[in-house]
């Protein structure tokens, strides 16, 4: 029997074999009053029991999957064009059951610092999004902007966030024990430089300069004596063609997608590193009515998206590099300046474990494991920053 899923609010559907709603207006006037009792009673009771019974049996999957980033950010396209066609090809594939997807990019149901809650109260099925955003809620998953200066590699960035969250459980579990969520992928960015409408050569030409970024990685400005203003990619644009700001710490990606260049003409390669600070979530009530093939799947793609949210940054940051050479000015930062910066922002990190330690946070854990784990995979620290 063909089963059709209607549905309703707060996540729920109903699902009514067609026979049963498959009434003519003829045999509907042959009906009594009191048989109409009868029939709404079993149709009611039917319905109860079969919405109570698992997703298992719907033939259909409505998800909202969202994101307050437009799909010219990396991550977003991918979600875009990897995560949905794909679940739905795996899922349509190997069960019965098919997918459908309602977007909602570039900040269309939800902003970039409204996703958390939104994927939360159900306003949103699966939501992408920055940790940077989330200062309050998630202040110590944004670890690896407060060791600057790490890995430029995506790949390793990402390798070093999944040793950090198997060595914290609290990382992941806090997703589902505070915010009604369960954590499908870590997602890595490029390697974060500085984008600038005037040109600069030390760390000194920066001093008294607005310029913006997310979150923690402000601080990287403010200790080389820049003015750091709070901003967001979708507005990027109009704030620095309007000097609300003069510049952003960003990778190449948007550099180029988002067309920053046009005023934007100068991009240093400071090389602050590659941030794993993204993360795709599911709705835990939605989670939980998926019907457990499905969840397989999720959970297949989910691990096939993160790990290429690692190397597809890899592969086009020189392509990326290579497309803003042709039209800006593109150049390399001194290893002075570099060393400058780095040395200028040593006891950072420090004074972020004394803060989130005050918290019950267990960020000295973290960042130690952090700075040993890129050390494994390869990364030399350019100051060995001191946590005590």
């Amino acid at each position: 029997m063909l089963l059709t899923r209607i549905p309703l609010v707060c996540h729920s559907w109903f699902i009514l074999p067609r026979d049963l709603i498959a009434l003519t207006d003829q045999s509907m006037k042959l009906l009594t009053v009191k048989s109409w009792h009868l029939v709404t009673i079993v149709l009611v009771q039917g319905v109860l029991l079969i919405s109570l019974s698992s997703m298992a049996q719907a033939d259909r999957i409505m998800l909202r999957i969202a994101s307050g980033h437009p799909p010219g950010v990396v991550y977003v396209a991918l979600m875009k064009e990897f995560f949905q066609p794909e679940l739905k090809r795996r899922v349509e594939e190997r069960t019965e059951h098919s997918v459908r997807f309602i977007e909602g990019y570039g900040g269309s149901i939800v902003k970039v610092a409204e996703t958390l809650e939104g994927v939360q109260n159900g306003i949103v099925d699966i939501g992408g999004f920055c940790y940077c955003f989330e200062p309050s809620n998630l202040p110590l998953h944004a670890f690896q902007a407060m060791l600057p200066f790490g890995s430029m590699d995506p790949t390793v960035s990402l390798k070093v966030a999944q040793d950090v969250y198997d060595r914290v459980p609290f990382l992941t579990e806090v997703f589902e024990d505070q915010f009604d969520q369960k954590l499908l992928s870590r997602i890595a960015d490029a390697g974060y430089n500085l984008g600038t409408s005037f040109d600069w050569d030390t760390v000194s030409d920066l001093q008294g300069v607005k310029i913006s970024g997310a979150g923690l990685n402000l601080n990287w400005l403010r200790y080389a004596n820049a003015i750091p203003v709070q901003g967001s990619l979708p507005e990027a644009y109009t704030g620095i063609r309007t000097h609300v700001y003069e510049g952003w710490i960003m990778f190449p990606s948007a550099w180029v997608q988002l067309k920053l260049h046009e005023v934007g003409p100068y991009y240093t390669m400071v090389g602050f590193g590659s941030i794993t600070w993204h993360g795709l979530t599911i709705n835990l009530n939605t989670w939980n009515r998926l019907p457990t093939e499905v969840q397989e799947i999720m959970l297949e793609v989910a691990a096939d998206f993160e790990e290429l949210t690692g190397q597809h940054n890899l592969d086009r940051y020189g392509r990326d590099v290579s497309t803003l050479e042709e039209l800006i000015t593109v150049k390399q930062v001194s290893p002075e300046v570099k060393l400058e910066w780095a040395n200028a922002l040593r006891e950072w990190p420090g004074e972020m474990v004394s803060e989130l330690e005050a918290k019950g946070l267990p960020a000295k854990l973290v960042l130690e494991t952090t700075l040993k784990a890129a050390e494994d995979h390869g990364h030399t620290w350019p100051v060995r920053y001191e946590l005590d």
